[in-house]
């Protein structure tokens, strides 16, 4: 596997321990520890943690991100984005009678080739006409597929997780009417380009 470290594995049954770490789109901040008697073994795995942990920020802790594990060097699991998702209770606490949520899904693709599907939601103070809710609903669309048309999968999940996305379409429906609350509820990688999937596979024995 391109990038795997020339160290043999462990003896058939005895476990090394491996430090995973988030991309350094996200600081390389530790975010596990698992311990595999072959490191190809942890390739695709994957690991939630909240924003919290990326950021200290304890706002942060309804927004939950996902890691895949695509390559390992030495005893250090490296990863990429996944996805996030809002924690369900939050989401929940969100829902109010009387109001509006529109919901819309899009599937983008970044610059550098990964393909993405986006939940992005639009909370009201009052119940939205028909007409409103389709002018929203197309907003969400045009700003998530112009940023990933110009944005690589690091650069466009800081947006979606950090909240320059929710942002944008707020500051853009707001000329329709004032939402409650803004946000990318859930973000999902589909694919990853050729090439990654390349690296990820281990080195001809």
């Amino acid at each position: 596997m391109k990038g795997m470290s020339s160290k043999k594995p462990a003896a058939k049954g005895v476990k090394s321990e491996y430090i995973i770490k988030a991309p350094p789109y996200f600081a390389e901040r530790i975010i596990g520890v698992t311990f595999s008697d072959n490191p190809s073994k942890l390739l695709n795995r994957t690991l939630t943690v909240s924003l919290y942990a990326l950021t200290d920020d304890p706002t942060k802790q309804y927004i939950l991100v996902k890691f895949q594990v695509v390559n390992v060097e030495g005893n250090v699991a490296k990863t990429i984005y996944y996805g996030h998702e809002y924690d369900r209770e939050f989401l929940r606490s969100l829902v109010r009678r009387g109001t509006s949520k529109i919901d819309g899904y899009y599937n983008v693709e970044t610059m550098d080739g990964y393909r993405l599907r986006l939940q992005c939601t639009v909370f009201t103070h009052n119940r939205a006409r028909s007409g409103k809710r389709a002018s929203i609903y197309h907003i969400m669309k045009e700003i998530v597929e112009s940023s990933a048309k110009k944005l690589e999968l690091g650069q466009l999940a800081q947006e979606v997780v950090v909240g320059k996305t929710a942002s944008d379409i707020y500051n853009a429906v707001k000329r329709i009417l004032i939402p409650r609350h803004v946000g990318v509820v859930k973000s999902k990688v589909l694919a990853k380009p050729l090439t990654t999937l390349t690296e990820e596979r281990p080195a001809a024995q």
